[in-house]
């Protein structure tokens, strides 16, 4: 699983002209599945999101989570997260899993972030959607369940 995580001042998604998410204030995260993926690397990555420490405090310095400034989430699936470029010049998606078994992985991911009490909003899985981010800092950090780091 991996997550692209972006501070935003503002964010939302479109579909056909047609607003269907949007935040003020928080994250946008896009959203990734791979073979292999289960529940314990969407509780994982849930939890790193909302206590990841990347709003400022006070003195201007990083040190406040998601939780702590109450901010919302925008969530975007985004199997393109699994390109693989090693050969020639058309990505193959090969190493993302298919929207069969994606899907409900995402469903209970965004779930999961709102059993910690934060406004969740969403596009719409396997559509065609614009997205415009207004990334703050610019803040963006790449989480992966599988990173040898990332066990706790």
């Amino acid at each position: 699983m991996r997550v692209i995580v972006q501070r935003s001042r503002s964010s939302n998604v479109t579909i056909d002209g047609t607003q269907v998410g949007q935040i003020d204030y928080g994250l946008v995260l896009l959203v990734g599945f791979t073979k292999g993926d289960s529940i314990k690397e969407i509780e994982y990555l849930a939890k790193k999101i909302m206590n990841l420490r990347i709003f400022d405090d006070d003195n201007g310095v990083m040190n406040r989570s998601l939780l702590d400034v109450g901010g919302s989430i925008l969530s975007i699936s985004q199997f393109t997260l699994y390109a693989n470029t090693a050969k020639g010049n058309r990505p193959s998606y090969v190493d993302a899993l298919g929207s069969t078994e994606a899907s409900p992985l995402y469903d209970l991911f965004n779930e999961k972030l709102r059993e910690y009490g934060i406004a969740v909003k969403t596009g719409i899985f396997g559509a065609d959607m614009v997205v415009n981010i207004n990334n703050d800092g610019p803040v963006t950090i790449l989480l992966e369940s599988g990173d040898s780091n990332a066990k706790e």
